[in-house]
């Protein structure tokens, strides 16, 4: 797999910055600073924003509810008792965004169902193949029999959405004698956008009625759970999420670093799988920043001898919060 994440994408694959993220940068620096700086060097936790400013980050999220769906499906295939449906819709940018539903052979209308978010560089494809990076199909698989229906996107610029970035991949090669790049995007702006495609994602199901709309969780790997803290602090609609080795932190996220987001938990069941040989965050930091920010009596923290590639050792820890917090 390529380089899981923008951490270490180079530098000048973020310079599209809009006039929206310089003003939301300066609200993070100032719109109510960060957490006190001796609690936070005493816990060891990251520095958080504080709940104001976190407020006014959250309109940025919004969408237009009246801009049409033109939501279809352009592919279906019966499977094992099961139903698989690929469609599509129309983002609150313009973008058409493609899209896989599952439905298990199991249970009836309406489903339960959880969405799946892919990691940094990957795709929906991801949740169909068992032995890749994420070990996706073991995890999309494991649902499909506990009789939950799956949805899964392509994230903004990834999968079959690289249109948007005239058919790079978002982990380009840094060519000196190549031209100069138009139309990428921050990380910021990426993760906005799949937000709002999520969002939008709810409606389109909504419309078709198939779906329980009051037992809707969702499950995201790396990039993915970075989402879910997005997506919990904007969609009262989410009940519940799993964050499979969410980074927290990154001077490369600006705007979007998870650990401001935890604001937006609260009392919703929020389960972290994370790893503790994983070279995208600090164990003690994590473990602290969990303490301070996010532990409740609904959250849980749970580590494995690991990196960020977990393997297939997160899937049954993962299916047993879902099967507890979204019903059987």
């Amino acid at each position: 797999m390529t380089n899981p994440f923008p951490v270490c994408v180079p530098r000048k694959y973020f310079a599209h910055v809009t006039k929206r993220f310089l003003i939301l940068a300066w609200l993070c620096c100032c719109g109510g600073g960060a957490t006190n700086p001796a609690r936070s060097e005493e816990t060891n936790a990251y520095p958080r924003i504080s709940e104001e400013a976190f407020k006014a980050r959250l309109p940025f999220f919004d969408y237009d509810k009246t801009l049409p769906l033109d939501g279809r499906i352009v592919q279906e295939w019966k499977q094992g008792g099961g139903l698989k449906q690929k469609f599509v819709f129309r983002s609150a940018q313009g973008f058409l965004v493609p899209g896989f539903i599952e439905f298990p052979k199991t249970n009836a209308k309406p489903y339960r169902l959880v969405l799946l978010l892919h990691g940094w560089s990957g795709g929906k494809d991801d949740w169909y193949h068992d032995d890749n990076y994420i070990n996706g199909g073991l995890m999309r698989k494991a649902l499909l029999e506990a009789g939950y229906a799956v949805l899964a996107l392509d994230a903004a610029t990834h999968g079959e959405r690289s249109n948007e970035i005239d058919y790079q991949h978002v982990n380009p090669f840094d060519d000196p004698k190549s031209p100069a790049r138009r139309s990428y995007f921050t990380y910021a702006e990426v993760s906005i956008q799949t937000v709002k495609d999520y969002r939008r994602a709810l409606d389109f199901v909504a419309e078709r009625g198939e779906v329980d709309m009051s037992r809707i969780g969702l499950l995201g790997y790396s990039m993915g759970g970075m989402d879910s803290f997005y997506l919990l602090s904007v969609e009262p609609r989410i009940k519940m999420a799993v964050a499979v080795v969410p980074p927290l932190v990154s001077i490369g996220y600006g705007p979007a670093a998870p650990v401001d987001y935890s604001w937006g938990i609260g009392n919703r069941p929020f389960l972290m799988l994370m790893g503790r040989k994983d070279g995208l965050g600090i164990t003690e930091k994590v473990e602290a920043s969990y303490h301070h920010y996010i532990e409740t009596p609904n959250t849980k923290l749970i580590w494995y001898d690991k990196g960020h590639q977990l393997g297939e050792i997160y899937v049954p820890d993962a299916l047993a919060w879902i099967k507890q917090h979204l019903g059987e």
